[in-house]
């Protein structure tokens, strides 16, 4: 198990200069060496702001890019290998409008969308993520913009995995996001039973969440940075045996994607449920396709598809993860898919993401090809989307009641 990040939440002030956020850099190189001292590696340390909106004086997109550059100088000068200026709010519109700028004059900053929230569904804000997602493809010629950029729904502030992260503001948070499916690999892997299995996961679950909240709590007390919690999402890295693919397909199954898979995500994400730990974030499973060994396997066998993984989001995931589409993806078809998300998020009161990536002057079945060290390739999947009409079509918040 590794620490995937340490991140932290604060609220910047104008005139924006380094000086206030230098307690935090000295902060992560403390956090770092503590978190390491324990025997954790850290792979990341990110930094991550209110939205971006409210950080500026005026809606402008050459103070929005002027601003996030300054502030992604700052982050990487201070030890932060990435930063996060927050979600575009369906409450301010105009926000939407600096998305696709400050991707491009960035390569490091991360922004969001959100599309769904207390207010309900902004079907307005997800026709502009679909639009964003669609026209961030061609700001590279292999379409990586997009790892920077997800929709979000009922996504809330204190979450560390990035793109989703943000800070609601006020004092200086920091919080943990763990690389995990390994444990469940491991887990599975020694069971002899489902009872066995479920037994031993939520007990190195715990295990690794006391030591890790025990180096946390002593930072906090040692510092002006609050811990705001674990999010133990059983997170893969692209090995197999760090593989939450591989995970599924040790309880039984042939491969995901087939029937079977759901009751297998729903089994180790209720494991998840039972351990105990201070939470923050989603705490689900998560099926990255692009990041995980298996699952990136089995899309490019033909076993997984972008209705799979919509599936299993019901029972257990952070949504649609690095997910490669077509490059001649248009966005009324991802307006499509983004509705199944937001509504889907909405009904069952949990949050979850999208993050999607069509690959220019690729179709489906094509090689990916990325060159990323966080990434296994795999081939491009199909979406089963064409236009919507009519009533699903407008420009209205929906208040959608979760089911009771």
């Amino acid at each position: 198990m590794k620490i995937r990040s340490i991140t932290c939440f604060v609220q910047p002030e104008p005139p924006f200069e380094i000086q206030q956020l230098q307690g935090m850099g000295s902060f992560i190189s403390i956090a770092r060496q503590a978190f390491e001292a324990a025997g954790y590696q850290v792979q990341t340390t990110r930094l991550a702001t209110v939205p971006l909106i409210q950080l500026l004086s005026r809606p402008e997109i050459d103070e929005a890019v002027q601003l996030a550059r300054k502030l992604e100088s700052q982050a990487l000068e201070l030890g932060f290998q990435y930063l996060s200026l927050g979600p575009a709010l369906p409450e301010r519109p105009e926000s939407f409008d600096l998305v696709l700028p400050v991707l491009a004059a960035t390569r490091d900053t991360f922004l969001a969308g959100t599309v769904a929230n207390r207010d309900g569904i902004s079907l307005a804000a997800v026709r502009r993520c679909a639009q964003i997602i669609q026209q961030a493809a061609a700001i590279t010629p292999d379409g990586f913009t997009n790892l920077r950029f997800a929709a979000l729904a009922n996504v809330p502030a204190g979450t560390p995995f990035f793109p989703a992260a943000y800070h609601s503001g006020g004092t200086p948070v920091f919080s943990l996001a763990t690389e995990a499916a390994d444990l469940a690999v491991e887990a599975l892997g020694n069971a002899v039973d489902l009872q066995d299995a479920r037994r031993r996961l939520v007990e190195q679950v715990e295990e690794h969440a006391r030591e890790l909240s025990r180096v946390a709590d002593g930072l906090q007390a040692e510092g002006q940075v609050q811990f705001g919690g674990l999010d133990f999402t059983l997170a893969p890295f692209p090995e197999e045996l760090a593989s939450f693919g591989t995970a599924m397909e040790r309880l039984g199954i042939l491969a995901v994607g087939l029937h079977g898979s759901l009751a297998a995500a729903t089994f180790l994400v209720e494991a998840l449920d039972r351990a105990e730990f201070r939470r923050t974030g989603f705490n689900g499973l998560m099926l990255p396709v692009l990041e995980d060994f298996t699952l990136a396997r089995r899309a490019a066998d033909g076993f997984l598809g972008v209705k799979d993984l919509l599936l299993y989001s019901t029972v257990c995931g952070t949504g649609l993860d690095t997910v490669p589409l077509p490059g001649d993806v248009t966005p009324d078809q991802l307006y499509a898919l983004l509705l199944d998300v937001a509504f889907l998020s909405q009904r069952l009161a949990k949050p979850l993401t999208a993050r999607l990536m069509p690959i220019p002057d690729k179709k489906a079945g094509d090689a990916t090809g990325f060159v990323f060290p966080f990434f296994a390739n795999s081939r491009v999947l199909g979406i089963d989307a064409q236009p919507v009409h009519g009533l699903l079509a407008a420009d209205e918040v929906l208040d959608l009641q979760p089911r009771r």
